[in-house]
């Protein structure tokens, strides 16, 4: 397999990582004509374009809406027919999962000035999330933990689960991670009508406050537009792991750290950082033994040739400094003393501190939300949390004292911006000294 190298004494390193790192999220014409179409088509006629898009998309003959909302009945049959080692390990992970949440709530606050002005900040959970969930052969339970679990945690009072079915095929550990982590409702949908459902609301689906969790591009699109009417999580590009390495971790060890992303698609990108020469080799041939025993090996080879890459650093510094640059959506510091170095980490959806923390743990149970920023956009957001679920209000509660001094303050600002209206307002409440 001929995996790219680049090497940081290159004189065009860092035009070359940026051609590397390049990825255009934007829809192409085509993809935002049909989403947009779907979308018009579902806010006007709510119900029966929602079938009908089903029926044509996922190869359905569906009458109505009856047909298509999933009884908590069946979510409660399938956890209980999964495997015993199934079920155990849904819930091991949930609790996991919940725990880390439990520690992310905000709370209201607020506080009391000399004069009884009373500041603070009210928290309070939305009224009702839209979670999409991939279907078919391509369904991923742990994203239903990973997006329900967190909402519940803050208490959101009712999420709203959409999952296609093409076919008729269903994924019973979805159902079962559906009922695990308390999910209100679901409906057998996917695809951008099943996003414009959520947003608009139907007849028989509720308008939610925000849609959350992943999907295809015409997913992708769907959330983009819909922004602003509701709110979503984020518009996530493909799969990312950077793996820093300090040459003394077993070569397989990371070689299957790299598959462990490349697996997902052939968009997904895999790369190795490392001041050790001999090290970046020895994993070179780690990776071309391995992936003969691959089940996706076609996908990891397309992966690896197309986007990923193996980078030869100075020293350990400079492998900080391209770990801060890249701002993977996954990074592992496979290094000896790997809390200290992650202190010096300012970019990084997640990152995963020594040799034994692969970072497939962090995708099923480790505790941290596997919902993250990808394509550098972790220089400026965070991971899927608790506080998504959540929203803030301010709280002002003047005293008599607290409105005369604050609207000396506010009528001279109001007067400087020529707002008269504003500026009277706040002197109608000034005292007579």
């Amino acid at each position: 397999m001929k995996i790219q190298k680049l090497n940081t004494n290159d004189t065009d390193f860092w035009s070359k990582l940026d051609d590397l790192l390049a990825w255009d999220s934007v829809s192409d014409q085509g993809v935002f004509d049909t989403v947009n179409g779907i979308l018009n088509d579902v806010k006007k006629r709510g119900d029966q374009a929602v079938i009908e898009y089903t029926n044509q998309f996922d190869r359905m003959n569906i009458a109505s809406m009856d047909e298509l909302e999933i009884p908590l009945s069946r979510l409660q049959e399938a956890l209980d027919n999964i495997s015993p080692e199934q079920r155990e390990a849904l819930e091991k992970a949930a609790a996991r999962v919940r725990s880390y949440a439990e520690h992310q709530k905000m709370d209201s606050w607020s506080y009391i000035e000399e004069d009884g002005t009373v500041l603070g900040q009210q928290v309070t959970a939305l009224d009702r999330a839209g979670l999409y969930v991939p279907g078919g052969k391509a369904a991923y339970p742990s994203s239903v933990l990973m997006n329900a679990i967190p909402a519940k945690v803050a208490g959101v009072p009712e999420l709203i689960m959409v999952v296609p079915t093409p076919d008729g095929e269903v994924n019973e550990l979805v159902f079962a991670a559906a009922a695990i982590s308390g999910v209100d409702r679901v409906f057998a949908i996917g695809g951008a009508q099943a996003v414009a459902a959520l947003a608009y609301g139907t007849e028989t689906i509720p308008q939610v406050d925000k849609v959350v969790g992943p999907g295809n591009i015409y997913v992708a699109t769907a959330k983009r537009m819909v922004y602003g009417t509701v709110g979503i999580d984020m518009i996530a590009g493909p799969s990312e792991i950077l793996v820093v390495c300090d040459g003394k971790t077993d070569p397989d060890w990371i070689a299957m750290d790299l598959f462990s992303q490349a697996e997902h698609d052939e968009d997904a990108q895999s790369i190795l950082v490392s001041p050790d020469a001999d090290f970046l080799d020895k994993v070179e041939q780690s990776i071309n033994k391995l992936i003969k025993d691959m089940p996706r090996a076609d996908i990891i080879r397309a992966s690896m040739q197309g986007r990923g890459a193996i980078i030869e650093a100075n020293d350990m510094d400079d492998a900080i400094k391209i770990a801060n640059y890249i701002a993977p959506e996954h990074l592992e510091l496979s290094v000896e003393n790997a809390q200290e170095l992650a202190k010096q980490i300012r970019h990084a959806g997640a990152i995963f501190m020594g040799r034994y923390t692969a970072e497939a743990l962090g995708d099923y149970c480790a505790g941290p939300n596997h919902v993250l920023p990808t394509s550098r956009t972790a220089r400026f957001s965070s991971p899927l949390g608790v506080y998504d679920f959540q929203k803030r209000s301010s709280l002002i509660g003047c005293s008599a004292d607290g409105a005369s001094q604050l609207g000396k303050i506010a009528s001279t600002l109001a007067h400087g911006e020529g707002l008269t209206a504003h500026a009277r307002s706040a002197e109608f409440r000034i005292k007579e000294d």
